[in-house]
């Protein structure tokens, strides 16, 4: 009874945490349908087996949703974004994560064609990721502005923009470098048909950002992120995927700096 009743008031003293979940693969994949998988939930479940002060929930929303969802107070947190993606004018605290990715183009390998087929987009068609903010189109994320000046085509699907391009539907696709890591393994004859860039259209430099009222700091949060890279939970949950995970006095990234063109 004494044990039970510990218990009971550990978990009236959590003060919950309700992060942003939005279908992001490889960090959060269909959370919508009830799917707990990615890095989010692994993330989630490491901060609370970490503490006890505060108890970290996900909470489904969308790309184009969760910027409503914080200013509203939905959730507490949007978790692996940036600040410049179209969060200007929305009042935030924001936390270094200390995670980096990457956005690589993709193509099908083919006679004659090598890396300068990247360096311009003239006459191509581009599989693109809805919502997302690309750096050769200037952030700039609206589906008719990528459609028309891009002749891009947009999904929510990274797996069905590769293989647009295996089919020769499309030219190329642009992927993160965590997700594409993953394809090339799980895919090994597939992967042997893509032509990797080596030009990178951009490094994402992952933060949190905490609504200001959120029931956490963002010192506070920083310092649970911390205590996780130093006890190697960081480490264990983002290397797979070729996810740099940077010291915070050096910056020198311990992970995702592996080539990942296709065998």
């Amino acid at each position: 009874m004494a044990a039970a009743a510990a218990l009971s008031m550990q978990a009236a003293a959590e003060q919950v945490v309700r992060i942003g979940a939005a279908h992001f693969p490889p960090y959060t994949i269909r959370p919508e349908k009830g799917e707990d998988t990615g890095l989010l939930p692994e993330l989630a479940a490491a901060l609370n087996a970490a503490q006890h002060d505060y108890k970290f929930v996900l909470v489904p929303t969308s790309i184009p949703r969760r910027f409503r969802d914080l200013e509203q107070g939905r959730i507490d947190m949007a978790i692996f974004e940036n600040p410049d993606w179209g969060w200007e004018r929305i009042a935030h605290q924001a936390v270094d994560m200390k995670l980096e990715d990457a956005e690589i183009f993709v193509a099908r390998k083919a006679e004659g064609r090598d890396q300068t087929y990247f360096n311009d987009f003239d006459g191509k068609r581009l599989a693109l990721f809805s919502g997302y903010h690309y750096a050769f189109a200037q952030f700039n994320a609206d589906p008719a502005y990528l459609a028309k000046n891009f002749n891009a085509t947009l999904t929510y699907s990274h797996d069905s923009n590769l293989l647009m391009v295996l089919r020769g539907r499309t030219d190329i696709a642009l992927v993160t470098r965590s997700y594409l890591s993953d394809f090339l393994a799980r895919n090994p004859n597939e992967a042997r048909q893509l032509l990797v860039s080596e030009r990178i259209d951009q490094v994402y430099r992952h933060y949190a950002l905490l609504r200001p009222a959120a029931p956490i700091t963002a010192v506070r949060f920083d310092q649970l992120l911390a205590n996780l890279r130093d006890s190697g939970q960081m480490l264990k949950i983002f290397q797979p995927y070729r996810i740099a995970v940077t010291s915070p006095l050096t910056e020198s990234s311990v992970a995702g700096k592996q080539n990942l063109e296709a065998p």
